[in-house]
């Protein structure tokens, strides 16, 4: 009975979405109007003359473009307990994240914007059944690995984790489905909770495992360690895999031997400011981008964020294969505000997206502006051609070599490490040459030298994102950046 309702569930939540999949300007244009009349009374509405705008084009002349530092002061009025400061009312949750200029951020969830977390995440897995029929993982349990769902309490707001706030959400007809047990998913520490959690599920009929990539893996290794069988064979029944916030490209082939099958995949990008998009094909490259979730999108050019005054532009206005950052106002009271991830349509018709890295994590010592999804696809297609494969890596520039040029300098841990490591850097470098333009001028002017690689030792990464307090849950290991803080606290091999 529980497949037949997904189904024709699915059929319906295709057919009701697609009235703004085929309408995305319509919705988005509806959006702002109702975020600007619900919030023109709140303080930050008042102190931006919400009530004299009409249009786009009113709207970005009275609200500039906020980080989380433009719009502390507001967050703290809330927090101390003050109504009608960016959301009529208070929140009913703050989000805790970590920032890495701002120390911890709390992010505002409303009662308009909660649902549309919890939602989206059923919307595209409906899709996704809508699509390939497969209703055979509905029976079976499922877990998702995510933060603790204490919540603590502020003045009436509760704050935690967005995924230990989503914890809460779970769908009754769900709840004996999910994995692991509440007392379980209440450990903080990550390690301690994921020992737990092979525990409680190995001998489980697993059909559905999520979360982000490179805490999945820990899980996989420690179910293998634990059962010397692959994933696959442990979970025969396993069939889907649903991940979000890292590319996945660098871990398929690893997780594709951790398996030892092929299962399909399905991904998210969640963020605590918004649901943003979801995996609507199975095989087309792209995220549908969710017009009508109460989020109003602005994008700006991200080789030109930087400048005194950048263009921004609304939806209707993108081209395919620009790199943007991605620019919110949301029924959480955000507004025109940076996220600081960045993305390129690979589709304007419907609006789809692929996620290509931070704004701030790149690495441009030299003019190159690499950024993420320029290394990850690197690696990834340089480990194909040299049968490695890759645990985690990040990328950091070398501006003062003890001799010869500067370099990009690539510490990675490999599972399978290749067989020529001099061979490896030449196609790495290569990759990198035909991925990012300047990058390859450099090289050729010899500007730069040829990437270095360091190899490093087993769960350094994971001892470097415990000693900054972020192992597990949301947290994502930075695949590059501008300086050498996180890469000098490896241990390399060599």
């Amino acid at each position: 009975m529980k497949k037949i309702l997904a189904l024709f569930f699915a059929k319906y939540i295709h057919w009701n979405n697609s009235k703004w999949i085929n309408n995305p300007i319509k919705f988005q244009d509806k959006i702002l109007k109702k975020l600007i009349k619900k919030a023109k009374n709140t303080k930050f509405g008042k102190d931006h003359s919400f009530n004299t705008i009409i249009n786009y084009s009113d709207y970005k002349s009275k609200v500039p473009i906020n980080d989380y530092e433009k719009i502390r002061p507001y967050i703290e009025m809330t927090i101390k307990g003050q109504e009608n400061i960016l959301w009529p009312g208070k929140p009913i949750y703050f989000a805790k994240t970590s920032g890495t200029t701002s120390g911890s951020k709390f992010i505002p969830i409303t009662k308009e914007s909660m649902p549309s977390h919890v939602k989206s995440s059923r919307d595209a897995i409906l899709n996704y059944i809508n699509l390939t029929g497969n209703t055979s993982f509905i029976k079976g349990k499922h877990i998702f690995l995510q933060g603790s769902p204490i919540l603590k309490t502020i003045n009436g707001i509760k704050i935690g984790r967005l995924s230990g706030i989503v914890a809460h959400y779970v769908p009754s007809y769900l709840r004996k489905n999910n994995m692991p047990s509440w007392e379980t998913n209440c450990i903080d520490d990550w390690e301690k909770k994921i020992k737990k959690i092979v525990e409680e599920t190995i001998n489980e009929k697993m059909t559905i495992i999520g979360g982000i990539p490179s805490w999945v893996q820990m899980y996989f290794e420690k179910i293998i360690e634990k059962s010397k069988k692959p994933v696959g064979k442990q979970f025969p029944e396993l069939s889907l895999f649903i991940y979000g916030g890292v590319n996945f490209d660098p871990y398929k082939s690893l997780f594709n031997k951790l398996l030892g099958k092929k299962i399909d995949s399905l991904e998210f990008f969640p963020a605590s400011e918004g649901f943003i998009a979801y995996q609507d094909k199975v095989k087309n490259e792209g995220l549908l981008l969710l017009v009508n979730n109460g989020i109003f999108y602005e994008f700006i050019e991200a080789n030109k964020f930087f400048s005194s005054n950048p263009e921004r532009i609304s939806l209707k206005d993108v081209k395919m294969g620009v790199n943007y950052v991605v620019i919110l106002s949301t029924n959480a009271g955000l507004w025109s505000y940076n996220i600081g991830d960045t993305i390129t349509f690979v589709s304007i018709s419907p609006y789809r997206i692929t996620v290509t890295g931070r704004i701030k994590h790149f690495i441009s010592a030299f003019g190159e502006h690499v950024i993420g999804k320029e290394v990850e696809t690197a690696i990834k297609n340089a480990s194909s051609l040299m049968g490695a494969e890759i645990r985690e890596f990040s990328v950091a520039p070398q501006v003062n070599p003890s001799h010869g040029l500067p370099y990009h300098e690539w510490f990675i841990d490999f599972k399978t490490p290749p067989s020529d490591f001099n061979l490896f850097s030449e196609k790495l470098d290569q990759e990198m040459c035909a991925q990012n333009i300047y990058y390859d001028d450099l090289i050729k002017g010899k500007v730069l030298r040829k990437a270095v690689i360091k190899e490093v030792k087993k769960g350094e990464f994971l001892k470097y994102m415990k000693s900054v307090g972020k192992l597990g849950g949301q947290n994502k290991i930075p695949r590059l950046s501008n300086n050498r803080n996180l890469v000098e606290k490896l241990q390399v091999i060599n």
